[in-house]
């Protein structure tokens, strides 16, 4: 176990973690602004997306490119910079590096060289989503972006219908039809909110079932979206003792041990473990 204090030693290197805007300049924090000031280099998911951002703030740094292509290798040359003793802050094109864009891997680097991480707090796309969607938010499940190859996606989406839990996608505009058709096929009629365009001019939320979504114009459908999906309303119906013990005996005759049975029905059908279990020395 490693604990490490932040800024009890302003000399260690660290590397600062900054969100940048998702569209208005303005939510870029007086503090993001002081840090990116005050580093000496800035690792960049697009350099040249950073250094608009940078330019209407008049700051000017030297710049090194990490995006998903290149994260290992650019990794080793940022870890070598600030055990030298330079600052780096690692900025995506929008919103946090980590979450659904590049930085996780350098950022797992530098813990494991003992650098310090610390995260300079800002615009994110999901959460604001998420509030204005209307959809429960007291317990939520960050997906980010399906597959782009269909059957990969049926899948995703398969493993994910019986979660409770809200569930927040990202997905691409010449994606969204095709995703919205299989949520409509997997996870049935439920209510969605998209966003879209969020804290830019255009910024909009759309709200209704699935069903509406269907025939929706995709054309109109324009930037990086957010879709918040209610959770699994479903309640399962409640087995009998008879049913319980009949799924049980299936289980072993299918080669488990009475043991690895008892625990497979508990999982598959949300039983609680001693009722189960009381039923199973019943065989």
């Amino acid at each position: 176990m490693k604990r490490i204090k932040s800024f009890e030693n302003s000399d260690a290197p660290i590397l600062y973690v900054v969100s940048t805007p998702i569209g208005n300049l303005q939510e870029l924090s007086p503090r993001a602004k002081e840090v990116l000031s005050s580093v000496d280099y800035i690792a960049s998911e697009d350099t040249r997306t950073t250094a608009s951002l940078l330019a209407h703030f008049s700051i000017r740094k030297p710049s090194i490119s990490c995006h998903e292509h290149n994260e290992q290798e650019a990794s080793q040359k940022i870890i070598s910079l600030l055990k030298e003793g330079k600052k780096i802050a690692l900025t995506s094109d929008a919103g946090y590096p980590g979450i659904s864009d590049p930085g996780s891997i350098l950022i797992k680097h530098c813990i494991e060289e003992d650098i310090i991480v610390t995260v300079i707090n800002g615009s994110n796309a999901f959460l604001p989503a998420l509030i204005a969607s209307g959809i429960d938010t007291r317990h939520f499940y960050f997906n980010g972006f399906l597959s782009s190859k269909h059957s990969s996606r049926i899948k995703e989406l398969e493993e994910l219908k019986n979660r409770k839990e809200t569930i927040i996608f990202y997905e691409a505009p010449h994606r969204i039809g095709d995703t919205l058709k299989d949520m409509y096929e997997i996870l049935g009629n439920r209510y969605i909110s998209i966003a879209r365009e969020i804290t830019k001019l255009h910024e909009e939320y759309i709200r209704g079932y699935l069903e509406e979504f269907q025939d929706i114009n995709e054309d109109t459908l324009k930037g990086e979206m957010v879709i918040i999906v209610e959770g699994n309303k479903e309640e399962k119906p409640l087995l009998s003792n008879e049913e319980i013990i009949s799924l049980l005996k299936k289980e072993i005759r299918n080669g488990l041990s009475k043991k690895d049975a008892i625990k497979k029905v508990c999982k598959d059908h949300s039983l609680k473990k001693n009722d189960v279990y009381d039923l199973a020395n019943a065989l």
